[in-house]
C-alpha cells in the first residue's frame, strides 16, 4: 500500500509539474492547413515558447504566434488550463479556434492593402517568405488599436487572419 501511495503521489506532481510548464513555459501545437505555407506545412509540429507571453511582452514584427480567433470570448485562467496539451488530448478535438499567423502589425500602427501589397505606416513591407501574390484584393485599411496585433498566413490566398477577424487582442496570444 505504501508503494503504491507513493507512485501516486509521483504521477500527480508529474502531472501538475507537466501542466504548469504547458500553462507558462512551453507548449506543442500542431499546424492545421496551408494558411503559412511555404514557412509552415500542414500538420508539422511546433514547441512553442510561452515566456515571452509569461511575461506580458508584445511579439515583435514577423514574429510567428498561436492566437485564439473566438474575439467574443474573453481568455480565462480555466481557458488555459483546458488548453494545457495533455489535458486537452482527452476534452476535446483540435482547436478550429487556434491560428498560426505572423505579426504584420503592433499597436499604433496603420496597416494598409493595396495593390496586392502590405503596407505598414505607409511604408511597403518586405516579405521574402511570400510565394505568390495576393489575389482579389480591395484596398483596405486598419489602425491597429492598443493591446493587439494584426497577423496574416504566409500563404495570403489561404488564410483567415486578421483581414477578416480584426485585429487580435494580445491575450489572445
Amino acid at each position: 500500500m505504501k508503494k503504491f501511495s507513493r507512485w501516486f503521489c509521483t504521477i500527480l506532481i508529474v502531472l501538475i509539474f507537466t501542466g504548469l510548464m504547458n500553462m507558462f513555459i512551453f507548449q506543442t501545437y500542431r499546424v492545421e492547413g496551408h494558411s503559412m505555407d511555404p514557412t509552415l506545412s500542414n500538420q508539422e509540429l511546433l514547441f512553442v515558447s510561452k515566456l515571452i507571453h509569461t511575461f506580458s511582452k508584445e511579439p515583435d514584427y514577423n514574429d510567428i504566434v498561436i492566437i485564439d480567433s473566438q474575439l467574443s470570448q474573453e481568455e480565462t485562467l480555466s481557458n488555459q488550463i483546458l488548453d494545457i496539451g495533455f489535458i486537452s488530448m482527452f476534452t476535446k478535438e483540435a482547436n478550429e479556434n487556434i491560428y498560426v499567423k505572423r505579426v504584420i502589425g503592433k499597436p499604433g500602427d496603420m496597416i494598409e492593402i493595396k495593390d496586392g501589397s502590405v503596407y505598414r505606416n505607409q511604408k511597403k513591407v518586405k516579405e521574402p517568405y511570400i510565394k505568390e501574390p495576393m489575389n482579389l484584393v480591395q484596398n483596405e485599411k486598419w489602425i491597429i488599436p492598443q493591446h493587439h496585433i494584426f497577423v496574416m498566413g504566409d500563404n495570403r490566398n489561404n488564410s483567415k487572419d486578421s483581414r477578416e477577424i480584426g485585429p487580435i487582442p494580445i491575450d489572445h496570444m
